[in-house]
């Protein structure tokens, strides 16, 4: 009978600790990435949606816009991801990430760069993989200030581009966000 009781004891203490940890947050997030081969880093913005399931996981949901240009503007990607992050807590403050995105992407080709040659625009969508790590800081009242970095894994094919074959689109992306409603 003692061992029941105290295993209901340490239930319970266990069930009200992972309550007082859930948690759902939204806010936005502004961020700087640099792909491999793009002619330059750019700013971008987008929103998340985070919910902390225990003290040491949560999931985030997150949709972006980005833009960059390769081949010395020949080529503007315009890029909307939506990407899906697992979040594993180190410490209250501190947190890896890893997750997959969907990227849906419009590639515009400049025909006065690419010497008049007539390239139609397209759209695709790509997937990839993203991993990397960092901070969240509670201010009170619910609202959190988060900033991490994260590499991305992702591939385009540059079809229409002449000498792209070995262009390089992987990316790290530097973010930071408000999140509002957090416990």
């Amino acid at each position: 009978m003692v061992k029941k009781g105290v295993f209901c004891v340490l239930v319970l203490l266990l069930s009200s600790q992972m309550v007082q940890a859930q948690g759902i947050g939204f806010g936005p997030l502004a961020g700087y990435f640099q792909s491999k081969d793009a002619d330059s880093g750019e700013f971008m913005f987008g929103g998340a949606l985070r919910l902390k399931l225990t003290p040491s996981f949560g999931i985030e949901g997150s949709i972006q816009y980005r833009e960059e240009k390769y081949g010395d503007g020949a080529v503007t990607v315009r890029s909307w991801p939506v990407m899906a992050t697992g979040l594993f807590y180190l410490f209250p403050f501190l947190y890896g990430a890893a997750g997959a995105g969907w990227y849906n992407t419009t590639m515009d080709y400049d025909e006065a760069r690419m010497g008049g040659a007539m390239m139609e625009d397209e759209t695709t969508q790509e997937f990839g993989w993203h991993f990397g790590g960092g901070l969240e800081i509670p201010f009170g009242n619910g609202t959190r200030l988060y900033g991490d970095i994260r590499y991305v894994f992702l591939n385009y094919e540059f079809k229409q581009l002449p000498g792209s074959e070995g262009l390089e689109s992987d990316f790290y992306i530097i973010t930071v966000g408000l999140l509002w409603g957090m416990n």
